[in-house]
C-alpha cells in the first residue's frame, strides 16, 4: 500500500506517529515509525494484529521500510482514531463519565477481550489510553504489549510467561511475576472501569510503583469500588477484581452480566463530543513526548558488581535528577518483557534492561527493606518506559 506522510502529530525516544494519506484511496491513517533497529514492539505489534480482524479491535492497515532523511524506518500504518481514547473521553466530560456510557464503553471492550482470548491473545495493557474511539465505535488499540498463549502442559492453558502492561492496571499474580493470562485482562478491564468512573487510575495515594506492585502482587487489597455506582456495576467490577485469577469472570461471562444486558447504544452521543478533534490519540502511550529522558536509561552493559533487583535498582535511583515525578493519577509506565523473539525480529536492537524511572533516591533507599522480598521474588527481565498520559 503506498501512502503519503503527514505531519507529525507525537515524537517519543523511539518512535513517532504521523497522520498519512492511502494514496489510492484517499484513506487517512495513522502511521507509526521507528528507525529498524528499535522497531521491536512494532515488530510485534504487526505481528499479532496481521493475523486479527474484529470491529472491536483497531485495523492493522500495512507495513513498510522506507528510507527517508538518510534514516531507515519501520512503519506500522494502522486504522485512525479521530474521537481520541476513553482517557480523552473522560477528560471531555469533566473526569468521569456517566454510568451509561461506562456501560456501553465496557460492553464494546468486553467484545474485543472475547474476540482476542478466543484468538489466545492476552492484551496484557488494557487501560483508557488504549482504547480508541473510531469513526466506527470503541476499539482495543496498542497491542505492544500483546502475547499469544503459550501451550502449556496441565489444566490451565491460559497463561503467558513474558510479563508487561501498566504497574497501576496489573493484577496480583501479574505483580507477582507469576503468570499473565486472560484473567489479567479482566483485572485491568475493571480498572479501566473505575477510570472511566472517577478520573483517577485505581490505587489512589501509591506515588512509587515498586511498592504499588508491592501492594497490588501481596497485600489482599483491592482497588475501590466507587460506592456511587448502582449495585449492578459494583457487582460486576466485583466479578473483575477478584484476588484469585480463577475467580474471576470470564470475558464471555461479563458480556451475559447484569450490568450489561441493559446496554443501550450512547456511540452517537460519545463520538460528537470529540468531532475529530483529537489526532494525539494514535500515540502509542509507551513513548516520552520528549527526547531529554533518553539520558535517563541505564544501558545494562555498563559494568555493574551484582545483578541482584536491589542492586538494580540502587543504580537507577542514580539517575533520578532527570526523571519526571511520577503521579498515579497522571503518569504511569509501561512494562515490557526483553524476549528472545524480539531478538531474533531485529537482531540490532539495542535493549535497556531493568529501566526503571523512579521517584527520587530518598524515596527508594527509605523503601528497599520493605521492597527486597518483594522485587527478589521477580524473575523476569524487565523495561520500565514512562508514558505520559496528558
Amino acid at each position: 500500500m503506498n501512502w503519503i506522510r503527514g505531519k507529525t502529530i507525537g515524537r517519543g525516544s523511539s518512535a513517532t506517529v504521523s497522520i498519512a494519506t492511502a494514496s489510492r484511496s484517499g484513506d487517512v491513517l495513522a502511521v507509526k515509525s521507528a528507525e529498524l533497529s528499535q522497531s521491536q514492539f512494532l515488530n510485534r505489534e504487526q505481528e499479532i494484529l496481521a493475523g486479527l480482524s474484529s470491529p472491536y479491535v483497531i485495523a492493522y492497515k500495512g507495513c513498510c521500510i522506507t528510507s527517508e532523511n538518510g534514516t531507515v524506518l519501520y512503519n506500522l500504518c494502522l486504522e485512525y482514531a479521530p474521537g481520541g481514547s476513553i482517557s480523552d473521553a473522560v477528560r471531555k466530560h469533566g473526569g468521569c463519565l456517566r454510568e451509561d456510557m461506562i456501560r456501553n464503553y465496557v460492553h464494546k471492550i468486553l467484545l474485543g477481550l472475547d474476540y482476542l482470548h478466543g484468538n489466545r491473545i492476552v492484551h496484557c495493557d488494557i487501560k483508557g489510553p488504549n482504547v480508541l474511539l473510531t469513526s466506527d465505535g470503541v476499539k482495543i488499540a496498542d497491542l505492544g504489549c500483546a502475547r499469544h498463549v503459550d501451550e502449556v502442559s496441565g489444566e490451565d492453558r491460559s497463561t503467558v510467561t513474558p510479563l508487561a502492561g501498566t504497574p497501576a492496571y496489573m493484577a496480583p499474580e501479574v505483580a507477582r511475576g507469576e503468570q499473565q493470562g486472560f484473567p489479567a485482562d479482566i483485572w485491568a478491564l475493571g480498572c479501566t472501569v473505575i477510570e472511566m468512573a472517577t478520573g483517577r487510575a485505581p490505587w489512589v495515594g501509591v506515588l512509587d510503583p515498586v511498592l504499588a506492585l508491592y501492594r497490588i502482587g501481596f497485600s489482599g487489597d483491592v482497588p475501590e469500588i466507587p460506592t456511587f455506582l448502582s449495585e449492578q456495576a459494583k457487582d460486576f467490577l466485583s466479578k473483575c477484581l477478584k484476588r484469585e485469577p480463577k475467580e474471576r469472570w470470564s470475558a464471555s461471562e461479563l458480556l451475559n452480566h447484569a450490568f450489561l444486558v441493559e446496554t443501550e447504544s450512547a456511540s452517537e452521543e460519545m463520538m460528537s463530543t470529540f468531532n475529530m478533534v483529537t489526532p494525539t490519540s494514535v500515540l502509542d502511550q509507551q513513548y516520552w513526548e520528549s527526547e531529554d529522558e533518553l539520558d535517563t536509561t541505564w544501558n545494562p552493559t555498563q559494568k555493574r558488581s551484582s545483578n541482584s533487583p536491589m542492586d538494580r535498582i540502587k543504580k537507577l535511583s542514580e539517575l533520578s535528577s532527570k526523571i519526571p515525578n511520577w503521579s498515579l493519577d497522571k503518569t504511569w509506565v509501561t512494562v515490557r518483557n526483553n524476549g528472545s523473539k524480539e531478538a531474533d525480529l531485529c537482531p540490532n536492537s539495542q535493549y535497556h534492561e531493568d529501566n526503571l524511572q523512579l521517584q527520587n533516591k530518598d524515596a527508594i533507599d527509605e523503601n528497599l527493606g520493605e521492597t527486597d522480598k518483594f522485587t527478589t521474588g521477580i524473575q523476569s527481565e524487565m523495561i520500565y518506559t514512562g508514558t505520559d498520559i496528558e
